[in-house]
């Protein structure tokens, strides 16, 4: 009779520091697997302590704590399936990123990272040392080899554990999304299967951590590179993955497969975790965002119902006397359509009292920006007192376009402990308020059917802080802002280079120069999702005071 091999995955979502938390719900994710007569259960890269832990992990007190956490755990691993569990490892006075087999009481394996990521909004070679390529381990009947995450991504580590007898290969991974993000996994994963002619079991961690949004989207492969399961993505997950010994080796038999989303339904269930993740691992409830009849704030007040239910969103309407009859009726039927609390405070005595308190100082000069911003700077104090009065976190709602060039009033629009809409760019939104009108999930909390009214979607868009304001008064019309935008931030393109692709030298320029000056209110925004790989934050760091401009 043919050797067989129970696995359980555990994709789940670990918060980083709560240690006692973490290991709870790998020992509930134990027990699930001993009840389906696993001989081994799976967590992920780093489980124990959260992940990623940035420089906290090198705070002694901290890694030493997670690791006693593993201690106590593997006391427990007992009378059922060894549980393989990521966490922190000090050895010879050096930390690293470790991966720990807990077996009948026991620690009994320790595999340490060897690749070290050092790009994109990692820096692990800043916290953890990189240890040598190891062997596999025995589990039952079974030696497997694991690579922690970016050994996967190369093929060192791989081809050194095919080398020294294991036959599968367990890669645990912390590995956040950005658009498309699944099928470089699969990619790179199909090459070490190929290489090394074992099945490849790739797990990963869902949930958000600060600006990223793990997305899960496990799966396994065959050798030859047949996907024989697919677990959800953004979704937690416990499966079983049966392997059966052939002549050919161990193979994996058909397991759960589930479908994956498109690009406008992965990055708006990645908006929708890591707001509701990162609302939740800090220890708020409630929101509060100002709605203003536009279209961010219409596709952010969404974001926000559909993560914590339209009862935890206040909406909170300013005008002023800018402000057009269609903006307060949209407004009001965004907040209608979701079912969340409509506020209206304007704005227009505290301009007018602030203008007054100015008007000595300002004598002789004409209105320009400064009265403009005022507006906004009112709004974000009114919000932010409401904030502070209620406890509900504010949010902020700049896309990325926006974010890019400064077309945004710091210490005013800006302010807000989070932005789901921060790597979505102007003609992306667009694009999701039509997916999100036409498409529902399980996932949602808000309400189904159209929650954004056409002519939000529709119409010009305006700040409406003087008369008759457009968006295009100020910026090129926001296809061509987008299109040059990807050019210098996603692609890191020339001004030649983008001159050459048929757009205008002077208008390149124009928005090179936004871009840079425009560094400094980057460096003071809130957080907000990684969708891409050039978010602004960590995956994008150019200094604030610059004055190097492309002259090609």
């Amino acid at each position: 009779m043919a050797a067989t091999f129970r696995l359980t995955l555990a994709q789940l979502n670990p918060t980083v520091g709560a240690i006692e938390a973490n290991a709870a719900l790998a020992y509930d994710a134990w027990q699930q697997g001993r009840d389906a007569g696993a001989q081994m259960v799976a967590l992920t890269e780093m489980f124990i302590t959260g992940y990623q832990t940035q420089d906290l992990v090198m705070k002694p007190a901290f890694h030493t704590a997670a690791i006693a956490a593993v201690q106590a755990l593997a006391l427990r691993i007992t009378d059922g399936p060894a549980l393989g569990i990521g966490a922190p490892c000090v050895k010879d006075g050096l930390l690293y990123n470790a991966y720990y087999i807990l077996q009948d009481g026991k620690i009994a394996a320790t595999i340490l990272k060897h690749d070290l990521p050092n790009d994109q909004v990692f820096d692990e070679k800043r916290v953890f040392a990189s240890a040598a390529p190891q062997g596999p381990y025995r589990v039952g009947p079974l030696r497997i080899g694991t690579p922690i995450c970016e050994d996967a991504w190369h093929s060192e580590v791989c081809e050194t554990l095919a080398e020294t007898g294991a036959q599968i290969l367990l890669v645990p991974n912390g590995s956040p999304y950005h658009r498309g993000k699944p099928a470089v996994r699969t990619n790179l994963m199909v090459a070490r299967v190929v290489e090394t002619g074992m099945p490849l079991v790739y797990l990963n961690m869902i949930g958000g951590q600060d600006d990223q949004a793990f997305d899960g989207a496990s799966f396994v492969l065959n050798p030859g590179g047949a996907l024989v399961a697919q677990l959800p993505q953004f979704l937690p997950c416990i499966t079983h993955i049966d392997f059966e010994e052939t002549e050919d080796g161990w193979r994996a038999l058909p397991g759960m497969m589930a479908s994956l989303p498109n690009s406008y339904e992965a990055d708006y269930h990645a908006m929708v975790m890591s707001l509701r993740d990162y609302l939740g691992k800090t220890g708020f409830k409630k929101v509060l965002l100002g709605l203003s009849g536009g279209i961010d704030s219409a596709i952010v007040a969404t974001i926000a119902a559909d993560a914590i239910g339209p009862e935890n969103v206040r909406c909170v309407m300013l005008p002023s006397r800018y402000t057009s009859q269609h903006s307060l009726d949209d407004a009001e039927a965004v907040a209608r359509a979701l079912g969340c609390r409509l506020d209206t405070v304007s704005i227009v005595a505290p301009q007018d009292a602030a203008l007054a308190a100015l008007g000595p100082l300002f004598e002789g000069t004409k209105p320009d920006v400064t009265e403009e911003n005022i507006q906004s700077r009112l709004r974000g104090l009114l919000l932010m007192a409401i904030s502070n009065k209620s406890g509900e976190m504010l949010l902020t709602t700049g896309n990325k376009s926006e974010m890019a060039v400064g077309y945004c009033t710091i210490y005013g629009d800006m302010n807000g402990g989070y932005n789901p809409i921060k790597d979505l760019y102007k003609t992306r939104v667009f694009d999701t308020c039509r997916w999100r009108n036409q498409n529902h999930r399980a996932w949602m909390q808000a309400p189904a059917g159209e929650m954004i009214p056409p002519r939000v979607i529709e119409k010009p868009p305006s700040a409406e802080l003087r008369p008759d304001q457009k968006d295009e008064d100020s910026l090129p019309p926001y296809p061509v802002l987008d299109a040059i935008l990807d050019g210098l931030v996603e692609n890191e393109l020339s001004v030649a280079e983008l001159t050459a692709k048929g757009f205008d030298r002077a208008t390149v320029k124009k928005v090179e120069h936004l871009l840079y000056i425009s560094e400094y209110k980057r460096f003071q925004s809130a957080p907000g999702t990684r969708l891409t790989r050039k978010a602004f934050w960590m995956d994008r760091r150019y200094p604030i005071a610059n004055r190097w401009r492309d002259q090609s």
